[in-house]
């Protein structure tokens, strides 16, 4: 699919760049990429693993783009005015967006499974992959975030698979609008919920998805998905929800710390499933993932016992360790409903929560700002303690409209304990200096990759307080 043209990223250490890159470069496709964190030294472990699959890199200052036969491909973080768009326009390059080339390679696959909601879409797309793999179907995938299953010491930032099969798997985006590119033969819609537009425009982006797809898979215990399921053709569409009826059915959940159990019920017959994943969310992602991979052609019982060994992605509630009693957990919640099935699995087991939650951005804050209040309002529970530093801000020019400090304010009025240090290392060191045994320090947003090493620096940091 890439015609034997040279691929050039901007901005190629992102989380929807990365696996594309590496999806062209094991396709066989001439692939270079430029990237702000490069330049600045973060995340170094990240572009080492770009450049052993061949991927050449440059400083983001014009030098990598030297054709026009170049294909460039911009992050929607990267602004016109960036050296290598400059070049990119000044030497005529043909532009694509990261879901331009995405959905080329998705709407030419022999058998495509596109995985839509609010949330919860890297997970399920992560337990299709490893269900396909599991049973030799040897995919093309393409994640958003790191697949624990395929983690390897030659590939340790498995986002991305690279296969030889007919079927090509990816999460798709609705935050863009990008979502209505994709034509999906077989299409997941977990959930509607509000993140980064209205409701009204998110009804519309997933039920024209949806409504595109050979079959749908759809969260009728979800009631926004639900809504939308009355819509389709029942012929094409198959339902699962939590304690409901419906064509999958999970009853008598059974949760662990860190995995869960329950009877799964479809087509008149009842299996006992055990995730190693905790919480009700990857219960209701568990259904998805088996509908989709039996409307894709699939043997239920052999979807049903494969689903058992996936392990999880990098940042979904991943225990980054315990010390002196206290377990830390780096978690992608960053929003309402991300972060509350967090807080609710959280809270299934005893113990006090401190969480840090750094916003993904002033614009998502101005939108959520409610639904967030109320979700912490009602989630947080009396001891727990909520630290909210400054949005993450990667550059260019942003309204500042709603702060962190704003929704502070909100949720203190409630009478919960939450807190705005702006400094999140400060807001992080705070958290692990009041730390007790058996309290549980959640580390949670989106869109930083280096969220990851301040869950580290916590633990680092209960580990030395351990030892005074």
């Amino acid at each position: 699919m890439h015609n034997g043209k040279p691929h050039f990223f901007v901005g190629i250490g992102g989380s929807g760049m990365m696996p594309l890159a590496m999806i062209l470069a094991g396709q066989g496709a001439s692939v270079a990429g430029s990237d702000r964190s490069l330049d600045s030294g973060r995340l170094p472990a990240k572009f080492d693993a770009l450049r052993s699959l061949g991927i050449d890199l440059f400083a983001q200052d014009g030098s990598g783009i030297v054709s026009a036969d170049q294909v460039v491909i911009a992050s929607a973080a990267v602004e016109d005015s960036v050296p290598d768009m400059v070049q990119a326009a000044k030497l005529g390059c043909p532009r694509m967006t990261r879901a331009e080339l995405n959905a080329k390679l998705f709407n030419a696959a022999p058998l495509s499974i596109g995985v839509a909601g609010t949330s919860g879409k890297s997970t399920v797309t992560g337990m299709i992959a490893w269900i396909l793999h599991r049973l030799d179907r040897d995919p093309t995938v393409m994640n958003g975030a790191v697949m624990k299953n395929f983690v390897r010491p030659e590939a340790p930032f498995a986002s991305a698979l690279v296969g030889g099969g007919d079927l090509y798997v990816s999460e798709v985006d609705e935050s863009d609008g990008s979502i209505a590119l994709y034509t999906p033969h077989v299409a997941v819609l977990n959930n509607v919920s509000l993140d980064h537009k209205s409701l009204e425009e998110l009804r519309a982006l997933f039920g024209d998805f949806a409504g595109k797809a050979r079959t749908t898979i759809v969260n009728i215990g979800d009631a926004e998905s639900a809504e939308l399921a009355r819509a389709l053709d029942p012929t094409r569409t198959r339902t699962f929800a939590i304690d409901a009826d419906a064509d999958l059915s999970a009853r008598n959940l059974t949760p662990e710390p860190f995995a869960i159990s329950f009877d799964l019920e479809m087509g008149g017959t009842t299996r006992r499933i055990r995730l190693s994943v905790p919480g009700a969310h990857n219960v209701a992602n568990a259904l998805a993932a088996i509908g989709a991979c039996i409307a894709a052609g699939l043997d239920a019982d052999s979807v049903c016992e494969a689903i058992q060994g996936f392990t999880g992605l990098r940042r979904r509630f991943e225990l980054v360790g315990t010390a002196n009693g206290v377990a830390v957990i780096d978690d992608f919640g960053h929003n309402p409903d991300k972060i509350g099935a967090t807080l609710d699995t959280l809270h299934a087991f005893p113990g006090r929560i401190l969480a840090l939650f750094q916003p993904h951005g002033y614009g998502p804050l101005k939108v959520m700002r409610r639904e967030l209040v109320a979700m912490f309002a009602e989630k947080l529970s009396a001891g727990d303690q909520l630290m909210l530093p400054d949005p993450v801000y990667q550059g260019g020019t942003v309204a500042r409209e709603v702060t962190s400090a704003d929704i502070i304010a909100d949720i203190a009025a409630t009478g919960r304990d939450a807190r705005h240090i702006p400094d999140r290392a400060a807001a992080a060191a705070h958290l692990a200096a009041i730390a007790q045994p058996g309290d549980r320090i959640v580390i949670m947003g989106a869109r930083d990759d280096t969220l990851s090493l301040l869950a580290q620096s916590v633990l680092d940091d209960l580990e030395r307080n351990a030892v005074k």
